[in-house]
């Protein structure tokens, strides 16, 4: 059978290039498929450790994360939790830790203690989760004391059974000692007559050094006894006040409070200090206090003021409203030579010994406390201060400080104004509470 003219040649032509658009377009499609994965990878999800050892969660961009290469200097994180990059634990990626604006009541972060124990001070106020006493609006946390009679009716006090013990874990006594579970009132022994609210971070967030920076109005009215402080989340070097306390601000309610000097020591002044020592009694906070008054009539229930403290290795600093008040720094040889144990208790162990650091017993993590006492007998009230227009009701020595305090109502309880703005001039007021972490430690 025989071919068309000039068959034989076109052919190979043809399927040659044929092979070739074939080849270019494979190679195009394979360069396509390389830049989509360039450019279109999914987020990689990173982990910061904060100083404390909480793991923070961290999303990186996918364009400029590359976690071969050391963190940029300009890395910073200034909200929580932090989104960035690099290392938190070291310049310059350390950053806000803890931040609570109080646009909610977050009781995953903020745990009620619920007890009539009090602090130790066998103060006049009891504990509970209410939104009477404890609550969230617009933009702020309100710690409001209240009368326990309003809940429970007359008679009470002295005739009732105030019963904390709870039944499910988020009422359940959380502090018996000092009868805090359950009390009996009587003639002799009321309830306790005020109700209060303490809340606090021990399950949720501890730190060690950095800074602390709370904005709050403090309470006015009689014998109310405000305080944002912090405590050691394990009491690493024993019981109170061997593993120490950081008072970042506390206050007295009272108007016309003076000392026996003629000093006012009421809610014109706020005070903040440290306590440490071996055990009790042997408490030095007297070295390691301080008070700051203001001048002209002014005084710290009167609008919101800045309580800040600065915690490092070598220091721990106390300021309000950005002036420092207290520089705490024991000397190379530590707390135990600062206070000068071995000299007035001679023989007595250092519980601070085996420490490597100068600052213990403050170099363990510490969690944040809020709350609003009431009177009470451990030394806070000296029965030489001066109050007017009525005198202490109660004297430190009293068996029946409760008691005394609640026949004497009619006299401090109308400096709380309850019938003004739903009493709220007696509490606690807290704009916001913020922890930055200084990760060269």
């Amino acid at each position: 059978m025989g071919k068309s003219r000039g068959s034989s040649n076109l052919g190979p032509i043809i399927l040659s290039i044929l092979a070739l658009v074939i080849a270019l377009a494979a190679g195009l499609i394979a360069v396509a498929s390389l830049l989509k994965q360039e450019t279109s990878s999914p987020r990689t999800s990173h982990t910061g450790t904060s100083p404390t050892g909480t793991s923070l969660p961290v999303t990186s961009d996918p364009v400029t994360d590359d976690t071969s290469e050391p963190p940029r200097r300009g890395d910073s994180c200034n909200k929580y939790p932090c989104e960035v990059s690099c290392d938190l634990t070291k310049k310059p990626c350390n950053g806000l830790i803890f931040e609570d604006n109080f646009d909610t009541f977050d009781l995953d972060t903020w745990q009620h203690e619920i007890t009539a124990g009090g602090g130790g001070n066998w103060e006049f106020q009891y504990y509970i989760n209410n939104r009477s006493n404890s609550y969230v609006r617009d933009g702020s946390l309100f710690i409001k004391p209240t009368l326990t009679e309003d809940l429970f009716g007359p008679g009470f006090l002295n005739r009732g059974t105030l019963s904390l013990w709870g039944s499910s874990p988020a009422n359940l006594c959380t502090g018996n000692a000092w009868y805090g579970c359950q009390r009996q009132g009587n003639d002799v022994n009321y309830i306790n007559p005020v109700q209060s609210a303490r809340i606090r971070t021990v399950h949720s967030f501890a730190f060690k050094y950095g800074k602390v920076e709370v904005s709050a109005r403090m309470p006015v009215g009689d014998w109310l006894w405000p305080a944002i402080w912090l405590l050691p989340r394990r009491n690493s070097y024993g019981e109170w006040p061997a593993s120490g306390e950081i008072d970042i601000v506390e206050s007295r309610g009272n108007l016309l409070y003076t000392d026996p000097s003629g000093n006012s020591v009421g809610v014109d002044q706020m005070g903040s200090a440290l306590h440490w020592g071996p055990f009790l009694p042997n408490n030095k906070y007297p070295l390691t206090v301080s008070s700051k008054n203001l001048d002209g009539g002014d005084n710290f229930g009167k609008g919101f003021h800045i309580y800040s403290v600065e915690w490092t290795p070598s220091t721990i600093k106390f300021f309000v409203d950005d002036e420092e008040i207290m520089k705490v720094d024991p000397g190379q040889s530590g707390f135990y030579d600062f206070g000068e144990f071995a000299k007035e208790i001679p023989n007595t162990d250092n519980p601070w010994a085996n420490s490597p650091n100068k600052m213990a017993p403050f170099d363990q993590d510490f969690y944040i406390i809020m709350n609003v006492a009431v009177g009470g007998v451990g030394g806070y009230w000296p029965d030489s201060n001066t109050n007017q227009p009525y005198p202490k009701p109660w004297v430190d020595s009293s068996q029946t400080g409760p008691k005394d305090l609640w026949l004497a109502k009619d006299n401090w309880y109308p400096t709380w104004n309850p019938d003004v703005n739903n009493g709220e001039g007696a509490a606690m007021q807290v704009d916001y509470i913020r922890v930055w972490a200084d990760g060269s430690y």
